[in-house]
């Protein structure tokens, strides 16, 4: 049986390096995607199960970087069946304590890597499935969206509109992909403990951050990667347009 091959963006580290092992681990060839070529990347590379995987580099953020992308991914691994559009950017910007030139570019650039870099993806990709040989039936786009999309993000509104955006996307692209045989998910993380979100757990943030989950833990990336697994999977094609909350039953919608 042919290998389906998938691209996972941000995957050097956190939810996409436990994305793309997940999906390794089930048999898919994986691209992993990192905005420049750097250790940890080429780590996650190397630690993956199984063989033919690739990696491939470029800022969502700059016009013209998804089609290189998608390009250099279908080069390297001869097709993309899966999309994970996981990269993102976070920044703090309190409305009333923010500089109104701050405000301006964390927005654009938020509105940049969050939303046009996965729109310009699914794009580019939707343009490869198309023409070739096999054609689109069966590809999976999972994007990956956030809680504070629907529960407020009031320190980081760009965060959270940008996601609630790639959210509404999501749900568009299931309708119109539908007829291609493309489905099209999205799942919604809470708190997630990372490289990057561990300093935000020191002293009593931890706990509280805990108590957020009546779990009484906290998410670690390997919870948000087999969900994603699985709505890249073909027996999960009629959860086409779900927006799935992992978050440990903290926000209830």
């Amino acid at each position: 049986m042919t290998r389906r091959c998938a691209l996972v963006t941000g995957g050097s580290r956190g939810i996409g390096a436990a994305v793309a092992t997940e999906l390794a681990a089930t048999g898919h060839r994986v691209a992993v995607h990192c905005r420049a070529e750097s250790p940890a990347a080429k780590a996650v590379l190397d630690s993956l199960p199984g063989t033919g995987h690739a990696l491939v580099t470029g800022d969502l953020g700059t016009p013209g970087a998804a089609r290189e992308i998608i390009a250099s991914a279908v080069e390297q691994l001869g097709a993309v069946d899966v999309l994970v559009n996981n990269a993102g950017v976070y920044a703090e910007q309190p409305v009333a304590t923010t500089s109104y030139e701050d405000w301006q570019a964390d927005w654009r650039r938020l509105v940049d890597v969050n939303l046009l870099g996965p729109a310009d993806l699914i794009w580019h990709l939707v343009e490869h499935l198309q023409y070739r040989l096999q054609g689109p039936q069966g590809a999976r786009i999972v994007n990956v969206g956030s809680r504070g999309a629907s529960r407020g993000e009031p320190d980081a509104p760009a965060y959270g509109a940008t996601k609630a955006a790639l959210h509404a996307l999501t749900q568009s692209l299931a309708q119109s992909l539908g007829p291609l045989g493309i489905a099209v998910t999205a799942v919604a993380p809470g708190f997630v403990r990372t490289d990057l979100t561990e300093p935000m757990l020191v002293g009593p943030a931890e706990e509280q951050v805990r108590r957020q989950s009546p779990l009484g833990r906290i998410a670690a990336p390997s919870d948000v990667a087999a969900a994603v697994s699985w709505l890249s999977s073909a027996p999960a094609e009629w959860c086409s347009g779900a927006v799935l909350d992992v978050n440990g039953a903290s926000h209830l919608r």
